[in-house]
């Protein structure tokens, strides 16, 4: 089924290293803190709304999942205001919410055990934007502050220096994949015993005028909402926010006694190693396969499914169609619903969003249901939670992420 059966056996130290989540925190368009999403994306309440951008450019898309009445002044002090663009304001917001949640004191520095990895698909949009307005059509002055506000690796760099942690601090670009990828990257870290604790998730804020205008041109975003799964769909919405998780070795969080969210039990990715834009099947129930694997579970142990589902017709096609290699007969069996609806797609920030979610389903016992969906699609045939709500027993739970360039990556939470 995959490439993971060939790969060698996974050392005993590494996989009996356990990794928890024991801090969350986001900033979306449903509002500021894993609650105010969590509420949204349970009882199905979209938080899309009418496109807001300076210099609009005569759009045709005009919707969008975007942070209103966000003031970064009230959360961010003018010491570092100034270098920070709004895609690592939200990871700055999000970040203090995870520690705060985790126990962690920020007077306290996380120190040289502690790593720091955020995702993005794109990085500062709004400096870079706005830099070209200047430059070729104002005429004005360019932000001196402009290349640490635009560089990918400037919410990671920010949250590194705001909480002291010492260790190994990056960014991952994969598209829509980044988020997943950081934070399996920031399991894998603590299971090799590089570190103990990683600060890692997603951030994006892919609201410009020109950004909308390119995802126009791409011609897969919907004009009125967004259906995953749904026969007719007709394309995605782009959401901003971010997602940012504090992640613990099972011997540090006892050490200090702190109390886990859940664990992050398995991590999977691949490459279609195809085309750059069209998903494949294959590469897909790959990283779903090595995500399994790496947990030691089978298709059978997941009890819900948040899927990547974007609302795209090749997208949710494809992704149904991985998930039915998996999982065989006993998918109809397994609640699958994509959250896009809600919060948008937040492309490199989206898989922590849904992580979040995920993790909140899998606390609460609930799948959120799949808002917009109107009518079953032969090649979509999945329990896609429509309409409301649904109380699940669940044990692990899985979020899908598959981007453009070929790469999916998916994780896997259990209770803690």
């Amino acid at each position: 089924m995959g490439f993971w059966r060939a790969l060698p056996a996974k050392s005993p130290d590494l996989r009996k290293r356990r990794v928890f989540i024991t801090g969350m925190g986001a900033a979306t368009a449903a509002g500021l803190g894993v609650s105010a999403l969590w509420d949204a994306a349970r009882e199905g309440r979209s938080a899309i709304g009418p496109l807001e951008v300076p210099r609009p450019l005569r759009h045709n898309i005009r919707i969008a999942g975007q942070l209103r009445g966000f003031n970064p002044a009230d959360h961010i002090g003018p010491e570092i205001l100034p270098f920070c663009d709004r895609f690592t304001q939200l990871a700055i917001v999000a970040g203090d919410e995870a520690l705060a949640q985790a126990g962690l004191p920020r007077e306290e520095k996380l120190g040289l055990r502690t790593a720091t990895i955020v995702g993005t698909g794109i990085g500062g949009g709004d400096t870079i934007e706005t830099g070209i307005h200047n430059a070729y059509v104002t005429g004005q002055r360019l932000d001196p502050w402009s290349v640490p506000r635009l560089m990918p690796n400037a919410a990671a760099s920010q949250l590194s220096a705001r909480y002291g942690a010492r260790g190994p601090s990056f960014s991952v670009a994969s598209a829509c994949a980044s988020g997943t990828q950081a934070i399996g990257l920031g399991t894998q870290f603590i299971r090799a015993g590089m570190v103990d604790r990683a600060v890692v998730g997603g951030a994006e804020a892919c609201i410009t005028a020109s950004g909308m205008k390119g995802w126009e041109a791409l011609r897969v975003l919907s004009p009125d909402a967004c259906r995953p799964f749904s026969k007719d769909r007709n394309g995605m919405v782009l959401g901003e926010g971010a997602g940012i998780f504090v992640l613990e070795s099972e011997e540090a969080l006892e050490a200090r006694g702190a109390t886990p969210l859940a664990e992050l039990c398995g991590y999977g990715t691949s490459s279609d190693a195809g085309d750059i834009v069209r998903p494949d099947a294959e590469g897909a129930a790959t990283a779903i396969g090595a995500a399994l694997e790496d947990a030691a579970l089978a298709p059978g142990d997941i009890d819900y499914v948040n899927a990547h589902g974007t609302g795209t017709l090749a997208n949710d096609a494809t992704e149904a169609a991985a998930l039915k290699r998996v999982f065989g007969e006993k998918l109809p069996l397994v609640p699958v619903s994509s959250t896009k609806p809600v919060h948008g797609h937040g492309l490199g920030a989206g898989g922590a969003i849904e992580l979040a979610v995920t993790v909140m389903a899998l606390r609460d016992g609930v799948a959120p249901p799949t808002l917009n969906w109107t009518t079953p699609d032969p090649r979509c045939d999945l329990d896609c939670v429509p309409g409301h709500k649904r109380a699940v027993t669940m044990r692990h739970a899985m979020s899908n992420s598959f981007a453009f360039g070929g790469i999916n990556a998916v994780l896997i939470v259990g209770r803690a």
